[in-house]
């Protein structure tokens, strides 16, 4: 799994579209906060075609896409189907897999981050909307009469962002919003029953999320996730499926893997720099230096100090 920034993203489309990363900057975007942006899908079929896949993986901004054809959207633990039509959400928290399976694949997504729709009057918070909560599973199957009533709503998109109306962002944030609100209304498409790849995708994203945290490289640096129910929430699975194939397939609890990981990065803060013992516990996701002393003579019966001397 690849982790895909703004500015990574805009150098991939910049290929696949074969337009300079500056055409395809919406004028003026700078002088806003966070990020916005509408693409035709047909725009990115090259690389689709070339990959057999969305050329995205995890990414850091969130995307709503209308897509027309048949496509399979691949979780965790989890595979489903689109026959025809669909409207995805994807959010950073949550990885995915996009495959097309049909030549005909037309549509529009747009891009954006939560900074540019918390200007929005409405104060919308995101990470509290069902659609783009961890857990949920935010691809909807519709039918051609629904992907009609979607469409115009891009295509708005499209012209106002090109537009030199002062206030078009504002405006962009309804129509972004009239999106979100019609994929809350939405029942999510059928989940196809679980193949014998799902074990090996859980514990491939698992040791990405986990790796991903690492090096810790400054005291300002913090760990994120610390428990199996954030791993857990990142995959969009329940925490007892997470430990049963973690278990299964490496003989480890999800507990017992980060537990292992963070001693293995706090041995290397202690022996390869001068930081204290109280800025590692606290880069280490640790809210007082005791807990991080008790935690490391634990698991290396061995006082943090003791080790680095």
């Amino acid at each position: 799994m690849q982790y895909t920034s703004l500015e990574a993203f805009y150098k991939e489309a910049a290929i696949f579209t074969g337009k300079e990363i500056e055409t395809l900057l919406p004028p003026g975007i700078n002088k806003e906060i966070g990020h916005f942006n509408v693409f035709d899908i047909s725009e990115t079929i090259r690389a689709v075609k070339e990959k057999n896949e969305m050329p995205y993986n995890r990414r850091a901004y969130y995307k709503i896409s209308l897509i027309r054809g048949k496509n399979r959207a691949e979780y965790a633990d989890k595979v489903i189907e689109v026959k025809s039509n669909a409207l995805l959400f994807a959010t950073p928290n949550v990885p995915y897999h996009w495959v097309p399976l049909d030549e005909d694949q037309n549509g529009s997504f747009c891009v954006f981050t939560d900074a540019f729709l918390t200007q929005s009057k409405s104060g919308i918070d995101l990470e509290k909307l069902p659609i783009f909560q961890p857990g949920s599973l935010p691809v909807f199957e519709i039918s051609d009469e629904q992907a009609e009533a979607i469409a115009p709503i891009f295509s708005k998109m499209k012209t106002e962002i090109a537009s030199d109306y002062e206030f078009k962002y504002d405006l962009l944030r309804t129509y972004l919003l009239e999106l979100i609100h019609y994929g809350q209304k939405l029942r999510p498409a059928h989940q196809v029953s679980n193949n014998q790849n799902a074990a090996k995708r859980i514990i491939s994203l698992f040791i990405e999320l986990l790796e991903r945290q690492f090096p810790i490289e400054s005291p300002q640096q913090r760990l994120q996730l610390r428990s199996a129910k954030d791993y857990a929430d990142r995959l969009a699975i329940h925490v007892n499926h997470l430990n049963k194939v973690l278990k299964e397939s490496l003989g480890s609890t999800t507990t017992d893997i980060i537990k292992k990981r963070i001693i293995q990065e706090s041995k290397i803060l202690l022996k390869q720099t001068d930081w204290t013992v109280s800025e590692i516990a606290f880069s280490l996701g640790f809210e007082e230096v005791a807990h991080f002393s008790n935690f490391f003579k634990k698991q290396t019966q061995l006082s943090p100090l003791n080790f680095r001397t």
